[in-house]
C-alpha cells in the first residue's frame, strides 16, 4: 500500500512525457476536427435560429395581412349593410310616394266622378221638373203652351228652387 502513495520520479517524467506526447498529438490531429464539428453544429444551431426568425416574420405577416383583410371585409359588410338601409328607405320612400299620389289620382277621379253624376242628375230632375211643371200648368191654366213659353217657364222655376 506504500507503494501506491509513494512518488516515482522515473513514472512521474514518463507520465509527463506521455501526458504532452498526448496533448500534442490530440492538438495537432484532434483539436481541428472537434473544433470544425463543434463550428458546423454552431453553424446549423444558428441557420435554424435564422429559419426560425424568418419563419416567424413570415407568420407574423401572414397574421397581419389576415388582420388587413378581415377589416377590409368587415368595413365592406358594414358599407354593404348602410347602402342595402338606403336603398331600402328609398323604396319604401318611393313606394309610399307612389301610393299617396295613386290614392290622390283615385280621390280625383271620384270628386270628378260624383260632380258628373250630380250634373246628369240635376240635369235629369230639371228635365223632370220641367215636365211635371208644363203638365201641371196645363191642367191649371187649360191651355197648352208653345216651347218658348216652355222654356222660360222651366228655367223660372229651377233657377227659384235652385236659389231655395
Amino acid at each position: 500500500m506504500d507503494a501506491l502513495l509513494s512518488v516515482n520520479p522515473g513514472l512521474m517524467i514518463w507520465t509527463l512525457i506521455n501526458f504532452f506526447l498526448f496533448f500534442f498529438l490530440l492538438g495537432k490531429f484532434g483539436f481541428k476536427p472537434m473544433l470544425a464539428a463543434l463550428e458546423a453544429r454552431e453553424q446549423r444551431i444558428n441557420d435554424s435560429i435564422d429559419q426560425a426568425e424568418q419563419a416567424n416574420e413570415l407568420a407574423q405577416k401572414s397574421m397581419q395581412e389576415t388582420r388587413e383583410k378581415l377589416a377590409k371585409a368587415q368595413s365592406e359588410v358594414m358599407d354593404m349593410l348602410k347602402e342595402g338601409k338606403v336603398q331600402a328607405e328609398t323604396i319604401i320612400r318611393n313606394a309610399s310616394e307612389e301610393a299617396e299620389r295613386i290614392k290622390q289620382a283615385k280621390l280625383e277621379e271620384a270628386l270628378r266622378e260624383i260632380a258628373r253624376e250630380k250634373d246628369i242628375a240635376l240635369q235629369s230632375l230639371r228635365t223632370e221638373m220641367g215636365t211635371l211643371i208644363v203638365q201641371a200648368t196645363d191642367k191649371v191654366i187649360g191651355k197648352v203652351i208653345n216651347a218658348e213659353q216652355h222654356r222660360s217657364l222651366i228655367d223660372a222655376t229651377v233657377n227659384e228652387l235652385s236659389n231655395n
